[in-house]
């Protein structure tokens, strides 16, 4: 039997507080090949996996009641993609390929002016990443977007990773808005997932390569970038 899938809720209404996910969301990872590629020998095409091992073992220490600091995650996360792949690779190495790159990526083409769009509209607008408070900082002054935001939260300071419940439970609580006061956007399924189960409303930008999880609660909206949502905001009361 096929299963059935979560039907789409009805348009929401203008949130009080749109709260933006970091990596790939705002920030392009696309500079990072280069150095995660030359660690793991060349092959830039073990990126994708090396991310999604991050995210797995993030979420292993969620449910198992620890917590690693994000960039320990991703050297770790690195270190097993090169075993699993033959690939001799050291802590420093992998340490030196991730977390300056990290740390110094540009911002997608249309994060700037869809920012400033949002702003100019009045909506208070606040980072939730799980990167490390001082990592989501240097990246935002390296990437210039520390005007845009009142606020950065990571889960650093409530050690539970997203798409964790608790961990949007949190963020609403550090924001002083309800579910239905809250917006966030997010470039991964898994980040949508958590956001709907958590009661908020869920926009989701499909960045080259990302897709949204079929059997979670559908996105209340996908857009190509955040000028375009920029644009649907303007329209909802």
């Amino acid at each position: 039997m096929t299963p059935q899938l979560p039907a789409a809720e009805e348009t929401p209404g203008r949130p009080k507080v749109i709260f933006f996910d970091v990596n790939e969301t705002l920030l392009d990872l696309t500079q990072m090949r280069a150095s995660v590629g030359k660690a793991l020998d060349g092959k830039e095409e073990l990126l994708p996996l090396w991310f999604s091992t991050m995210l797995h073992y993030s979420l292993v220490d969620t449910v198992t009641e620890r917590y690693h600091g994000f960039a320990d995650i991703g050297v770790a996360a690195l270190m097993m993609v090169a075993k699993n792949n033959d690939i001799a690779l050291t802590e420093e190495a992998a340490r030196e390929a991730i977390v300056t790159p990290l740390r110094s990526l540009p911002p997608h083409p249309d994060v700037k002016e869809g920012l400033q769009s949002l702003k100019d509209q009045g909506f208070r607008l606040i980072s939730f990443t799980n990167s490390s408070n001082k990592g989501v900082q240097t990246q935002f002054e390296n990437a210039g977007l520390m005007e845009f935001f009142e606020e950065r939260l990571s889960v650093e300071d409530q050690k539970v990773y997203k798409p964790a419940l608790a961990s949007y439970r949190w963020a609403m609580e550090k924001a002083g808005v309800k579910p239905e006061e809250a917006m966030m956007v997010a470039a991964h399924g898994w980040d949508i997932a958590g956001v709907k189960a958590a009661g908020m409303t869920g926009v989701f930008v499909a960045r080259p390569g990302k897709s949204t999880y079929p059997l979670a609660i559908p996105a209340d909206k996908e857009v190509a970038d955040l000028v375009e949502l920029a644009e649907w905001l303007k329209t909802l009361e």
